[in-house]
């Protein structure tokens, strides 16, 4: 909630995009013996890693050149994968075809957690070789080659937080995520002891990852019960939505190995949510890149201001779920307004560092978020501010929460998808195939919402009504 990752005081270095495993060293660890799984995986709508667990030796042979098959409706699905309506490029009437996963040999990289694994990413295509336009990562994939245009990278780092159970995932499910026992049972925000309680998994999280090939920073508590948060070094945008993927699919898999349990539900209670601050800088395309925001400030403002211009229509985007406006509460680190502010965290967006480390944090998104089409959205608005050539408001002074002059934030996911409907931003940026896909997809969740009955209507009613 209070803790940061994104130092760019190495002179702007950003990590390696060399692949942590080469295809040659895969080759060589399966005929050694010591890696039989390759994990071929692609992000779905929800920001979660679906996909098939492949020999090594059949990925190597057939797979790694040619990719495999997954049905199309992996787009297309809530998140309890029943089959919806809406969805035009899946559906009963076209058949529920296959899509193409083409492996991205760049994320080959170790499981330390599962033996004998490594895991790959992909790309998602058409037979005919099209791109699979509603596929987060090549929206995100899109949106970069916008810069590429223009000469520009786009850095990122995502700070994940979340709350660990002593409970296992199957009791969780059988109590109705009722009277789970949070690891914690006082705030620890930045508190030694009280993180020394779970640093055993914390630490075998952290190194687990590290030995994925990612750069770990840090781990620190949080507010709430049992929070925790791990940070890593940011990279290229598209490392960073990668790794984050990994990441929080690998965590909760460590958790459920030592019987217990990781949310990253926005808003699991009425304490602090969990959150994903988003920091995020450009740079050039010189060898090494140059970070752009402090050596170009009319650059800086105008990209700013585009992310204030369109906060509101792209938070579909960065809050995707019913329960991700929980979250968006006064005082509780949590933004409510459109607002900046140097160093300030009452603000949705929050400048900070200096020289090459300059760079803004969205504060916007819940810990619930898929990076790939948040991370579109902040490039999309981005440019939009420098397209129109967007002056920057003053900084806000104080506190934003009291800002009654200030636009807000949308307080629920219909409010927020009435706005990005009606956004010609995002139909320029995106096209409209689109954005009809993620607004069936709000629709989705809404109508599940709509139809269930809550533990507070029955509580409320059940009696006294």
């Amino acid at each position: 909630m209070v803790g940061g990752s994104y130092h760019q005081s190495r002179a702007g270095s950003i990590c390696s995009t060399v692949a942590p495993v080469t295809l040659d060293e895969l080759k060589d660890s399966v005929a050694q013996g010591t890696v039989d799984t390759v994990v071929l995986a692609m992000t779905d709508m929800q920001g979660r890693l679906q996909g098939k667990r492949l020999t090594a030796t059949h990925f190597l042979a057939e797979v790694a050149e040619h990719g495999a098959e997954g049905c199309n409706y992996l787009l297309a699905v809530d998140v309890d994968m029943r089959t919806v309506d809406g969805y035009e490029m899946s559906s009963w009437e076209r058949g529920y075809s296959d899509m193409v996963l083409k492996p991205d040999l760049a994320t080959l990289r170790p499981v330390p957690w599962q033996e004998g694994t490594v895991v790959c990413l992909t790309d998602v295509a058409w037979p005919d070789g099209s791109d699979v336009l509603a596929s987060p990562r090549q929206i995100l994939r899109r949106q970069l080659a916008r810069l590429t245009e223009r000469g520009w990278s786009a850095n990122a780092g995502t700070e994940l937080e979340f709350i660990v159970f002593l409970d296992t995932y199957e009791e969780a499910w059988h109590k109705g995520y009722r009277d789970l026992r949070p690891a914690n049972l006082y705030n620890v925000d930045y508190s030694l002891l009280g993180t020394a309680r779970v640093e055993p998994l914390i630490r075998l999280i952290r190194n687990s990852m590290a030995g994925a090939g990612m750069v770990v920073e840090d781990s620190k508590g949080e507010c709430n019960y049992g929070q925790h948060e791990i940070n890593f070094h940011y990279a290229d945008a598209l490392r960073t939505a990668d790794e984050h993927s990994i990441y929080k699919n690998g965590a909760k898999e460590i958790a459920a190995e030592q019987g217990m349990a990781i949310t990253f539900m926005a808003k699991l209670d009425e304490r602090e949510g969990n959150s994903c601050h988003i920091h995020f800088s450009l740079a050039d395309d010189s060898n090494p890149p140059t970070p752009l925001f402090a050596r170009d400030e009319a650059l800086f403002n105008s990209f700013l201001a585009g992310q204030l211009a369109c906060l509101r229509e792209m938070t579909l985007l960065l809050a995707p779920h019913v329960n991700s406006y929980k979250r968006f509460a006064a005082g509780s680190f949590a933004p409510t307004t459109v607002a900046w502010g140097h160093d300030n965290r009452t603000c949705s967006l929050r400048v900070v560092g200096h020289g090459p480390g300059k760079r803004f944090e969205n504060r916007v998104g819940g810990a619930d978020l898929n990076p790939y089409p948040a991370l579109s959205a902040i490039i999309a608005s981005g440019l939009h501010g420098i397209d129109a050539g967007l002056e920057l408001e003053p900084a806000l002074e104080g506190n934003a929460y009291a800002a009654s002059e200030r636009p807000r934030l949308p307080e629920t996911l219909r409010d927020a998808r009435e706005l990005f409907a009606a956004s010609e931003i995002a139909r320029e940026a995106f096209g409209q195939e689109v954005v009809a896909h993620y607004l069936n997809a709000a629709d989705v969740e809404l109508a599940a919402f709509q139809s269930a009955v809550t533990d507070w209507e029955r509580v409320r009613g059940f009696e006294r009504l």
